[in-house]
């Protein structure tokens, strides 16, 4: 994380103003960065204990991985994957976010969709992305999705929801059969 934010700090020695010859692009990325920077740092300081990012390329924050280790419910003891894409309009547009662990959940589909309302660009009920969420917001929601947001009422994956609305006990044996085979 480091070697970014001394980029950014050596980008900005001696520069004024946007250089004439500078694209939109450009600034976006550069604006992209600089919030990254900071709401990286944050985010590394306040992650729940069953959650842990990793950066594959350190000068590249807008692209990293997050391990979900539930400690209670049906999802405890397996350790999810999640990869985490933020495009060059954030904070405008929310990050991607998809589940690379098979996992037999009614959020999220064995093909990784999520659904996860503050995720989505435009939401009726007003809970959908703002340019007020963080990346910290992001992953305290994913973290969520696993105990307090776990919702079978309004479900990506309905045959999940409905395997557990037929029968408790053997969507607990297939949500462990999941973990046994995919998330260790």
């Amino acid at each position: 994380m480091l070697t970014l934010a001394s980029k950014l700090k050596k980008d900005d020695g001696g520069k004024t103003g946007r250089a004439s010859g500078a694209s939109d692009s450009t600034h976006r990325v550069s604006i992209r960065d600089r919030l990254l920077t900071k709401e990286v740092a944050e985010l590394e300081a306040n992650l729940p204990s069953t959650c842990k990012a990793s950066f594959p390329d350190e000068n590249k924050l807008h692209h990293f991985q997050l391990a979900v280790s539930p400690d209670e419910g049906y999802y405890q003891s397996g350790r999810f994957q999640f990869e985490i894409d933020v495009p060059e309009a954030y904070n405008m547009v929310p990050p991607k976010v998809r589940c690379l662990t098979r996992i037999w959940h009614p959020n999220i589909t064995e093909n990784g969709e999520i659904c996860l309302s503050l995720l989505r660009e435009h939401s009726i009920d007003g809970t959908g992305w703002a340019p007020t969420r963080t990346l910290k917001d992001v992953v305290w929601g994913l973290n969520s999705l696993f105990t307090d947001l776990l919702n079978f009422d309004d479900p990506l994956n309905i045959d999940a929801a409905e395997h557990h609305l037929r029968d408790k006990e053997d969507f607990r044996n297939k949500v462990q059969d999941y973990i046994k085979h995919y998330a260790r």
